[in-house]
């Protein structure tokens, strides 16, 4: 499992609408990919990385920790 933000750091397109490609995800507005597991970036156009969240499963249900985002949003 993994929870990144829901917003493209390049022009704040909705990556849970974007296509998945193993631990990638591409925002359906201009094709930027992110790494699901760290928020990188792994494709242009966008140049700032998104916050990823510690994620568990407890008791069969997946518990993410929104109070711990790995870096703050920056909207490029």
């Amino acid at each position: 499992w993994a929870a990144i933000d829901n917003v493209c750091t390049h022009d704040g397109g909705t990556l849970g609408e974007g296509e998945l490609d193993d631990c990638l995800v591409e925002c359906p507005r201009h094709g930027a990919r992110f790494d699901l597991l760290s928020g990188d970036v792994r494709a242009l156009p966008a140049v700032f990385p998104v916050n990823a969240y510690p994620v568990r499963v407890v008791d069969g249900r997946v518990e993410v920790d929104v109070s711990v985002p790995t870096r703050e949003l920056e909207i490029g």
